[in-house]
């Protein structure tokens, strides 16, 4: 499904735009893609602040040039202007339930691993925080994220012995992120799901199996 109209400007080393590309290859939608060297610290540059004023990526910028620049806005936007194969849930009570736990693999996974390697990475001293000001770390944060990750771990574990997929019996936008988060800590972090937790592996084994995974 070809939308050539759209441009996604993102990053290879970035788990926001993976989260993006994840949805995109599940939709199966093909746009037009512009990296953005983060190595280079092109997201800060004046010509991508005029993209996008808070200096992070991805942003979708659609045909009329308007550009939308957090994930979760992104994925609606690509949601409703393709609704099959949906990923936000179908019926008013998956959808709630799909947002619910989006937001919590988010606030309780994904936040924190980025709070957690931003404060860690010597790369990142005067930008522990994304965005266009400048923020130094705290060491401290780093420990307090180490545990809270171990928490979100167990929590997984618990909800997925319960249901096949994060938000229920069907994958969804919550695996995404939730995958993505376990991802970049396992990279990051070497913090990886612990051996004991089988149904978090079993549940990544199958995320991983999809050929959405390797975007």
């Amino acid at each position: 499904m070809s939308s050539t109209m759209l441009k996604l400007y993102e990053s290879s080393g970035s788990p926001n735009s993976r989260r993006v590309r994840f949805f995109l290859a599940e939709k199966g939608i093909c746009l037009s893609r512009v990296p953005v060297d983060l190595g280079a610290k092109e997201q800060v540059s004046e010509a991508y602040a005029r993209i996008n004023p808070r200096r992070v990526v991805p942003t979708l910028v659609l045909a009329d040039g308007t550009a939308i620049g957090e994930v979760p806005a992104i994925q609606l936007y690509l949601e409703e202007t393709h609704p099959n194969s949906p990923l936000l849930g179908s019926s008013a009570r998956e959808k709630a339930l799909v947002a619910m736990w989006d937001r919590q693999m988010e606030q309780e996974g994904f936040a924190v691993v980025m709070e957690t390697v931003r404060n860690a990475a010597a790369g990142l001293k005067g930008r522990a925080i994304a965005g266009p000001h400048a923020y130094e770390q705290i060491p401290a944060l780093v420990e307090r994220g180490h545990q809270r990750i171990a928490d979100f771990h167990a929590d997984l574990e618990a909800r997925l012995g319960e249901t096949a997929f994060v938000a229920g019996e069907r994958f969804s936008v919550a695996d995404i992120t939730a995958i993505v988060a376990i991802d970049f800590a396992t990279k990051a972090l070497n913090l990886p799901i612990p051996k004991s937790n089988a149904e978090t592996r079993r549940w990544c084994d199958s995320v991983a199996s999809r050929p959405s995974f390797a975007a």
